[in-house]
């Protein structure tokens, strides 16, 4: 039974259940990947961004003879968000194959096009059975980025401190755990706006604006995923000339992500790149001493990253896609073949 789902009022015992099908597709997809923990499990599924909602559904295992409920063996939200459904399902190992995905699938996006919304999109993970589930329901691919992964136990630290201090002239590298300050959040914000990039993708946007980049902060510390950000700073301005993110889930503590590196166009050329993202590994080893891994993302034509990426130390793993599909379409596919 598939039935629409709230995790603000689920039960311990639902969330617990959830969790155990997500880690199971974990070690079925991503066996190098961290088990997920329970910790602020709850808040990471319910908490989102102002103007957003997302709506999410459950299928349970028959309850048992004595009348406790079945386990969670499907889950599916979708993220609703500026003119898009983002779709996120989760199937357990065992019970793939059998149309349950297909079905989660179907409610879902049934409920993005009655509220109003013309496309879904969905990240896929390379390598995995959800590429050829998504594509035979009509998904194209649209984006792809390249996930690396930084493994701690390898660095060599007096290499790193010693690129940390290579920045050029004019410039001072700061470190913020848990997000800039409130004094610097309109230069932080200036400095993501001016190189957005296009080809960043839709489905997990940036902040580029001070009051939206305050919601963000405020949201990711209400999901159980604390931020730290390194910024370099012109001297003669005081403006950010270039920052990275890296965030510390409670749900894997072991792993951080890696969220935007950007330096500013007229700043580049200068080593920041290199020098802020050699300074938060430094960081982040004192401050969060369970960390053993970093993953970061990146588009595959962005070299210059990659090739920072890469003499930090960090390994290219497996490619990391976007897809969409045109609701109406989605909806009358999989409604006609029920």
């Amino acid at each position: 039974m598939v039935r629409e789902w709230d995790p603000r009022t689920a039960s311990s015992a639902e969330i617990a259940s959830l969790l155990d099908t997500l880690n199971a597709v974990l070690a079925a997809d991503l066996p190098q990947d961290p088990p997920w923990r329970e910790s602020s499990m709850r808040e990471y599924l319910s908490e989102v961004m102002p103007g957003e909602r997302r709506i999410s559904w459950i299928a349970q295992d028959d309850p048992a003879p004595d009348g406790t409920p079945g386990d969670i063996v499907g889950h599916v939200h979708v993220l609703l968000l500026g003119g898009i459904g983002v779709l996120e399902v989760l199937v357990h190992p065992a019970l793939r194959r059998t149309g349950l995905g297909r079905e989660m699938v179907r409610v879902a996006a049934r409920r993005v096009w009655d509220e109003g919304f013309q496309s879904i999109g969905v990240e896929v993970v390379g390598d995995t059975p959800a590429v050829a589930f998504y594509e035979a329901l009509g998904f194209t691919r649209e984006y792809v980025e390249t996930r690396s992964v930084l493994d701690l136990s390898t660095v060599d630290w007096p290499a790193l401190a010693e690129m940390a201090t290579e920045v050029g002239a004019g410039y001072h590298v700061e470190f913020w755990p848990g997000g800039p300050p409130d004094t610097l959040i309109e230069a932080y914000a200036r400095a993501k706006a001016e190189v957005r990039d296009v080809d960043d993708g839709e489905l997990r946007p940036s902040s580029y604006d001070p009051e939206r980049l305050r919601d963000s902060l405020a949201t990711l510390h209400r999901r159980g995923m604390k931020p730290y950000i390194v910024l370099a700073l012109h001297e003669q301005t005081g403006e950010v000339a270039g920052l990275t993110e890296v965030v510390v889930p409670a749900q894997h503590p072991t792993r951080a992500d890696q969220y935007d590196t950007i330096v500013v166009r007229d700043h580049r050329g200068y080593g920041i790149d290199r020098a802020i993202k050699a300074r938060m590994l430094l960081e982040l080893r004192s401050a969060e001493p369970e960390v053993a891994e970093v993953q970061t993302w990146n588009a595959q034509a962005n070299e210059s990253m990659l090739k920072v990426n890469a003499e930090l130390g960090y390994r290219t793993d497996r490619d990391w896609c976007e897809y969409g599909v045109d609701v109406a379409e989605l909806v009358h596919r999989l409604d006609s073949h029920r």
